[in-house]
């Protein structure tokens, strides 16, 4: 498997798609690419539709969306444990996990990932109604699973909460006791842990994603 993916200080959808492969130990090669680069089109233009990152290829299947990626990555190798084994939890998880990939657009406009950032922001009324769903949805999981990924073990559902962990770290955004549960366990895991350090590592700087005022 090849998994093409953009700069991890700042590419959100990549850690979403990359989580999966670091979760349970998956041999995949992967090629990351700078940001909005000459480069980054000319390789992706011949491989994906949408010249956009993560893209999967896995033989003659090509993946290109991340939500796409994490449930390809479940039925091909996981035998499904990356969903809830209940019906009913499985059910919720994949709404949560449809509710990130296709909402909470102003969280995703005023706070872009930038994991080596400490800022400060001024959120839109739009931005501080989303930040209190989803503080909404880890405070109601952490009082059905405590200290624990959303659903207990980690699940698909978590992949798509990740950045947004990482994005209230960076904006120091304050949250609900059990909210802040979730967003410390998410931030100490060992995968998350490995991504922080191997964006460390980056020097590149996208000035569309430099959002807010250092502190």
């Amino acid at each position: 498997m090849h998994l093409y993916i953009g700069n991890q200080n700042y590419s959100s959808w990549s850690l979403r798609g990359w989580l999966i492969f670091r979760q349970y130990n998956l041999d995949v090669e992967i090629t990351k690419l700078k940001l909005f680069t000459p480069k980054f089109y000319r390789t992706l233009e011949n491989i994906t539709p949408t010249a956009k990152v993560p893209t999967l290829i896995d033989g003659k299947a090509t993946i290109w969306d991340s939500l796409a990626i994490l449930e390809y990555i479940n039925d091909m190798y996981l035998n499904g444990k990356a969903w809830p084994s209940d019906h009913l939890e499985r059910a919720k998880a994949r709404s949560l996990a449809c509710e990130m990939h296709s909402g909470f657009n102003a969280v995703r406009n005023e706070m872009p990932m930038n994991c080596r950032a400490t800022r400060r922001v001024q959120l839109t009324e739009a931005a501080q109604k989303e930040v209190a769903r989803i503080d909404e949805i880890w405070s109601e999981q952490m009082r059905l699973y405590s200290n624990s990924f959303l659903f207990g073990e980690w699940s698909i559902t978590d992949a798509m909460y990740t950045p947004i962990a990482l994005r209230f770290q960076t904006y120091q955004i304050p949250l609900s006791d059990k909210a802040r549960e979730y967003q410390l366990k998410v931030l100490n895991s060992s995968a998350v842990q490995r991504w922080l350090e191997e964006a460390s590592t980056e020097t590149d700087i996208v000035i569309e994603d430099e959002a807010g005022e250092d502190v």
